[in-house]
C-alpha cells in the first residue's frame, strides 16, 4: 500500500495538535469546575459508555476533535466524582490543580524518565522530589526513592529489597539462583495488614505472611511479634503498617523495628496513606521511630492529593534496592552520578511520576503539606463527633487519623443505609467488613473536605437513615 508519508494523513486525522488539546483542556476544566456539586455516583454503566462510544473499530480515521468530544460526552456520565469533597470511598484523594497541570506537561513531554544522563530533565525533578520527601517524612537522608505506579508496587519494591538482603545475609544470591533451594524467607505481618502486602509477597514468590495478633484497632502486638521472631532463625521480613485501612491506627514502628532488628529481621512499613502523618508535628506522635525501619511505601495520590500513578518506595540502603530491581543492558546509558531511576522500581520504561509530586510539594511547601494532613485528620474527627450525635449511628473506631468506620445496627441495616446514601448522590462512602461486622467506611482524603462539607455529609446520613426507616 502506497502512502504519502504524512503521519496525519496516514492515520486519517488532521495534524492539528492545538485544537485537540484546547478541547481536552476545556472539557477537563469544566469537569473540575463542577465536580464538587455533581452527583458523586456514576449515572450510567459500562455498557452504556461503550454504546455511546460506538462498539466497532472505525474503518477509516476520524477528526481528532470529534473523537475527543465523543470520548468526553460518553465517559463523563460513567465517572465517579472521586474529587468531590464528599467522596470518602477507598482512600482516594482529590487532585491539586498544580499536580494536574504538571501531569499534563509530563504527558506532553513524552519522556522515558528512567535514564538520568540522556534525558536529565525529569529525573532531575524526581531527585529533588525524593530528597524533599525524605526530609519531610523524617526518613534517612541517604535512602533511595523510587516512584512506582501506586502503593502495591511500592510495597513490591521495598519487599524485593528486603528479600535480597535477608537472603544475602544467609549466604544466598536470590537474583542469580532464585528461590528454589534457598533457606526460604519467613514474613511476619499484623493480622490486619492490607491486601496489597499479600499481593506483593505473592509477586515475589514469598507466599502468605505468618499473621501476628493485632489489638482491637488493628495494631500489631509487639510482644507477640517478638515471641514469634524468637521461634525461628530463618531469614525474616517484618511488615508493619502506618494507617490501618479501617481504623487509621498505626503500629508502633519504633518498638517493632527494635524487636525485629534484635533478631536480624528486615522491617518494611506499608504507609500507603498514613506515612504522611510524619509530615506534621501535630500527628508525628503516631509514627514514633519511623526512621528505624528499613523500607517504606506510600502513595501520594491518597494523602498528598496528586493524580494516580504516584506511588513512592523508600529503601534505607540503596544498594539493596539496586541489587533487587536493577538491570544492566548495553543499550542503557548508566549514569556515573547518583542512581538511575530504572534501578529502583519494577519498570524499565515509565512516565515521570515524581514530577506531579514535586509540583505539589513546591506549591504547598512544608507548612502547606502539614496543613493538608492536619486538615484531613481534623475533618475526620469532626465527622466522627457529629455522627455520634445522630441517633442510630455507632462509630466503631478510635478516630486518630483520617478513617471513620460506622454501623447502623445489624449488618442488613448498615448495608441498606449505605445503599440509600450512595443512591441519593450527594455523598459516597464504601462498605467493608471489619471485626466481623458490615461497616460503612469514611476515608477523609480530599483537601477540600472542610467543616461545611462535613455538615452536608452528616445531614445526608440523617436522610439516608430516615429513608430506611
Amino acid at each position: 500500500m502506497h502512502h504519502t508519508g504524512d503521519p496525519g494523513l496516514l492515520l486519517g486525522m488532521e495534524p492539528d495538535t492545538r485544537r485537540v488539546l484546547e478541547l481536552a483542556f476545556t472539557r477537563a476544566a469544566a469537569w473540575l469546575d463542577d465536580v464538587a456539586e455533581r452527583p458523586v455516583a456514576p449515572t450510567v454503566d459500562a455498557d452504556a459508555v461503550q454504546d455511546a462510544l460506538g462498539r466497532l473499530l472505525p474503518e477509516s480515521g476520524q477528526d481528532p476533535v470529534d473523537v475527543v468530544q465523543r470520548l468526553a460526552d460518553a465517559v463523563e456520565p460513567g465517572l465517579i466524582a472521586s474529587q468531590s469533597p464528599r467522596f470518602y470511598g477507598w482512600v482516594i484523594g482529590g487532585t491539586h490543580p498544580v499536580a494536574v497541570a504538571a501531569d499534563w506537561l509530563v504527558t506532553a513531554w513524552d519522556q522515558n524518565a528512567v535514564m538520568r544522563d540522556p534525558m536529565p530533565g525529569e529525573p532531575a525533578v524526581e531527585e529533588l522530589a525524593g530528597r524533599w520527601l525524605l526530609d519531610l517524612l523524617g526518613l534517612p537522608a541517604e535512602s533511595s526513592v523510587g516512584f512506582t505506579t501506586g502503593a502495591t508496587t511500592a510495597n513490591l519494591a521495598g519487599l524485593a529489597a528486603a528479600r535480597h538482603r535477608v537472603l544475602a545475609d544467609a549466604g544466598w544470591d536470590v537474583e542469580q539462583r532464585g528461590l528454589v533451594g534457598s533457606p526460604g524467607v519467613r514474613v511476619l505481618a499484623g493480622a490486619e495488614r492490607h491486601g496489597s502486602v499479600d499481593l506483593a509477597l505473592r509477586y515475589l514468590g514469598l507466599g502468605a505472611a505468618e499473621l501476628v495478633a493485632a489489638d482491637d484497632q488493628g495494631r500489631i502486638d509487639v510482644a507477640t511479634l517478638e515471641a514469634e521472631l524468637a521461634r525461628s532463625s530463618r531469614p525474616t521480613i517484618v511488615v508493619l503498617q502506618a494507617g490501618n485501612l479501617h481504623s487509621g491506627a498505626f503500629d508502633d514502628v519504633g518498638a517493632a523495628s527494635d524487636a525485629a532488628h534484635r533478631h536480624g529481621a528486615w522491617v518494611h512499613v506499608d504507609g500507603a496513606f498514613g506515612l504522611w502523618a510524619a509530615a506534621t508535628p501535630r500527628l508525628a506522635h503516631l509514627v514514633p521511630g519511623l526512621a528505624r525501619a528499613d523500607s517504606w511505601a506510600t502513595d501520594a495520590h491518597k494523602t498528598l492529593n496528586t493524580p494516580y500513578d504516584c506511588g513512592v518506595s523508600f529503601v534505607a540502603r540503596p544498594a539493596d534496592a539496586v541489587a533487587a530491581l536493577g538491570a544492566q543492558a548495553s543499550y542503557l546509558v548508566a549514569t556515573e552520578a547518583g542512581l538511575d531511576p530504572w534501578t529502583l522500581v519494577p519498570e524499565m520504561s515509565r512516565r515521570a511520576r515524581g514530577v506531579p509530586v514535586w509540583a505539589t510539594l513546591a506549591a504547598l511547601g512544608r507548612s502547606g503539606v502539614a496543613a493538608l494532613v492536619d486538615g484531613l485528620a481534623a475533618a475526620a474527627t469532626l465527622l466522627a463527633d457529629a455522627l455520634r450525635d445522630v441517633p442510630g449511628v455507632e462509630v466503631l473506631n478510635d478516630v486518630v487519623y483520617t478513617q471513620v468506620c460506622v454501623a447502623f445496627g445489624d449488618d442488613e441495616r448498615t448495608a441498606a443505609v449505605a445503599d440509600a446514601l450512595r443512591a441519593a448522590g450527594e455523598v459516597y462512602a464504601s462498605t467493608s467488613r471489619w471485626q466481623g461486622r458490615t461497616v460503612l467506611r469514611f476515608s477523609v482524603s480530599n483537601a477540600w473536605t472542610d467543616e461545611a462539607q462535613v455538615r452536608r455529609t452528616v445531614e445526608a446520613v440523617r436522610r439516608a437513615l430516615e429513608s430506611v426507616g
